[in-house]
């Protein structure tokens, strides 16, 4: 069922909500100290702000890239290949990202995010609007995640969707 307004919308992807799954995230973080970093291209850094928006995060979140193009993406690390290969929207590129991040922040976790939301990318062809990448590295492992993202009233929204589905997925693999 489409939500029938922007009202109904907006109760939907309830930034409070999403902004306490990333409080109850950081507190576990800090409880069981593991350090947590991000390399973000669709989000725009929204990831890095939510863990911050918790005090005492510092002891826990590393660093944040927020990388919306590819040039910079692969200056930081992400493979030329990969892009070429498999495109910048794909799990193998947000699983380098992660994997990147990681490295270069030294954390346990990692979050690497990449997609396109509302209308195709002109400058890569293998955009499809609404298919979101990301990944989420743990010591050394990576899972990898693929979600299509439904037509929002803003690319806020649009964010605010994303964040709340790699919330619950932390949440599922901590808790």
């Amino acid at each position: 069922m489409k939500p029938s307004s922007r009202a109904d919308m907006e109760s939907i992807l309830n930034a409070d909500d999403v902004r306490s799954r990333f409080r109850k995230l950081t507190l576990l973080f800090i409880d069981r100290n593991l350090t947590v970093s991000t390399m973000e291209s669709c989000t725009g850094g929204l990831l890095a702000s939510l863990f911050t928006d918790t005090e005492g995060s510092s002891a826990v979140f590393k660093g944040s890239y927020v990388t919306y193009s590819n040039a910079e993406k692969i200056r930081l690390g992400v493979p030329t290949e990969t892009i070429e290969r498999h495109g910048v929207y794909s799990n193998q590129t947000s699983s380098a990202m992660a994997q990147v991040c990681a490295q270069a922040f030294g954390t346990d976790i990692s979050i690497g995010v990449t997609g396109t939301f509302a209308n195709p990318d002109p400058a890569n062809a293998d955009s499809i609007p609404g298919d979101v990448y990301f990944s989420i590295y743990k010591n050394g492992r990576i899972r990898d995640y693929r979600c299509t993202v439904p037509a929002l009233p803003s690319r806020h929204a649009c964010k605010l969707h994303i964040a709340e589905v790699i919330a619950d997925r932390l949440l599922e693999e901590f808790s």
